[in-house]
């Protein structure tokens, strides 16, 4: 099975991507069905089993507040306790502004839910409920301001939540863990089907060890907000907490070696031969791609001038350029993308954010970047004939 980011998706920018607008929209990856249907032509069922386990250790069931939040049919939808799928509307902002789409855990012991056909997030917050608001986006319908952890004037800055992602449909159940924006709660995610898989779960102490490694490193010490979360780079960046030309050097360095010698760039189309021309990195190959020297935002959110279209051709590249520059690989292997993470984040240049995230987890997966999913280095999980999810909550 080939890389995620081999295939024709585009699967950052969630709410944009899955139809619907949102105020505080997410850089945080999509999860978009890749796989068509299942081997045998059968479809998913129409409502999957969800169990929510609390092993959080410190926060009991009554404190645990559950929200399944997203889109279906290209509207903006969530999910009710008795598993319905509801629509965003104005009305449902009470008296504080604010709507109370929580779903409770049972009184003790593991949480039954049904899930039908949607794509979205999980969130759960400990201790206090998200504030979400319903508001109107720039079509006239109704929309959700989603929490930004990252963002200090946010109703949920203060709130201990974090999320999980998914796409669920005919096709199957595709879903991951994610850190692209933030690192808050230890969570991991369970997917039984035609097999039976889990990802994102934190080694003993992961959580505190991620913290630890962030804040030893100067550049990246003021991303860790206290003992609640850990901002990503690049939202640190938007927010003055992390430096705008952090990467400058090794993205000259990268620059200067590639006007001398061949980068080779390989993925489902084949593979690209690339060289430093006038001021642009050009691949031949299956086709002529080239890119614009990037900016430190750039690599850390895998945007502007990596930015990744759904074309088949410079989507897949600038997608293994991005991850060569967070993982710090472009000048150790000229064959990209590297896949051996022994060689990964090396050097003190590197994205350390994500190099923490990873080590702290058992499989050593994690979205640490937008296209931390090349090479499959991702905490994502797929089956087509899916009988069961589980969203676990870690011990802290």
């Amino acid at each position: 099975m080939a890389p995620r980011h081999q295939r024709s998706l585009t699967r950052r920018k969630m709410l944009f991507a899955l139809g619907g607008a949102a105020v505080a929209v997410p850089a945080i990856a999509t999860v978009a069905p890749y796989a068509l249907a299942s081997q045998d032509g059968t479809s998913a069922s129409d409502s999957l089993p969800v169990t929510v386990v609390n092993n959080s250790g410190s926060f009991a069931n009554t404190s645990v507040h559950v929200y399944v939040v997203g889109n279906l049919d290209g509207k903006q939808v969530r999910l009710t306790p008795d598993g319905t799928v509801a629509p965003i509307a104005l009305s449902d902002n009470g008296a504080d502004g604010f709507t109370d789409y929580a779903i409770p855990l049972s009184a003790s012991g593991d949480t039954k839910l049904s899930l039908p056909y949607m794509s979205g997030r999980i969130y759960v917050s400990l201790g206090e409920k998200l504030k979400f608001k319903a508001v109107t986006d720039g079509n006239g319908n109704a929309a959700l301001q989603y929490p930004a952890g990252w963002v200090a004037s946010d109703p949920n800055y203060g709130i201990l939540h974090d999320c999980a992602e998914f796409t669920y449909n005919a096709a199957g159940m595709f879903c991951n863990t994610t850190m692209v924006d933030m690192f808050s709660v230890p969570m991991s995610i369970r997917l039984t089907g035609d097999k039976d898989q889990t990802t994102g779960t934190l080694r003993d102490g992961g959580r505190a060890a991620a913290f630890a490694a962030v804040k030893q490193v100067g550049d990246f010490a003021r991303l860790v907000v206290d003992d609640t979360r850990i901002i990503a780079p690049g939202h640190g960046l938007d927010a003055g907490l992390f430096a705008t030309d952090y990467f400058a050097p090794y993205i000259d360095e990268v620059w200067s070696t590639y006007t001398g010698k061949d980068l080779k760039v390989t993925t489902n189309a084949g593979t690209f031969t690339g060289r430093v021309r006038g001021d642009r990195l050009t691949f031949d190959g299956p086709a002529s791609v080239s890119f614009a020297k990037p900016s430190t935002r750039d690599v850390l959110f895998c945007d502007g001038n990596l930015a990744a279209p759904n074309d088949g051709t410079t989507g897949p590249v600038a997608a293994v350029l991005g991850a060569g520059f967070n993982r710090s690989t472009l000048l150790s292997d000229t064959a990209q993308p590297s896949t051996d993470p022994a060689t990964f984040y090396q050097g003190d240049l590197t994205n350390h954010y994500a190099k923490a995230i990873h080590a702290a987890t058992k499989d050593g997966k994690a979205y640490g970047f937008a296209f931390d999913d090349v090479a499959d280095f991702a905490s994502y999980i797929q089956d087509t004939q899916p009988t069961g999810f589980t969203l676990t909550l870690s011990p802290f």
